[in-house]
């Protein structure tokens, strides 16, 4: 008996930091309404941010030239997440990355309607950031659990690759 309670021991591998992070940050997201309103406001909150960091303004740099408008400070919050997500799991990071790409064009978009006459690019991502951070808390009230970023700020990165790791169980991709 101890010879195979010693075998199944040593089979069971520990598990991953992605796997122990979205155990933990599942435990506060069980309802059926909170997860709803987590897959349409989480993907809106990093939309947001995405934009009120890309709407600072950056300095004109000599050194690269023509491709000054392509590098805002927004780029370094991008790279600091995608090293994280690589850290975590490089199928994240691609996933995250391609995410970020689709965001960054529909930054570009709002900056193109602020130049013809809309609203300032910083308004509507504070506006979009305002409700679905409300909506974020309304999902939690439902739960009755609180939001697992209150316990540790690392969760605040975890949340948007939490919802891809179920389309990667979905597709049956290994992440």
């Amino acid at each position: 008996m101890a010879k195979i309670q010693k075998q199944t021991a040593v089979k069971q591998a520990p598990k991953r930091e992605i796997d122990v992070l979205f155990d933990k940050y599942a435990e506060s997201h069980q309802n059926p309404t909170n997860k709803l309103i987590h897959w349409i406001c989480v993907p809106l909150i990093v939309f947001s941010l995405l934009a009120l960091v890309w709407a600072i303004p950056f300095p004109q740099l000599a050194f690269l030239g023509k491709y000054n408008g392509f590098v805002n400070w927004a780029s370094f919050l991008i790279a600091f997440a995608i090293y994280y997500y690589y850290k975590l799991s490089p199928v994240m990071s691609y996933f995250m990355l391609l995410a970020v790409f689709i965001m960054s064009f529909f930054i570009v978009m709002l900056e193109k309607w602020e130049q013809s006459g809309g609203p300032a690019m910083w308004v509507s991502a504070l506006v979009i950031f305002v409700l679905s951070w409300a909506g974020q808390f309304f999902g939690h009230k439902v739960e009755g659990k609180k939001p697992s970023f209150l316990d540790d700020v690392k969760f605040l990165l975890i949340g948007p690759i939490w919802l891809l790791h179920f389309i990667c169980k979905k597709i049956g991709l290994k992440y």
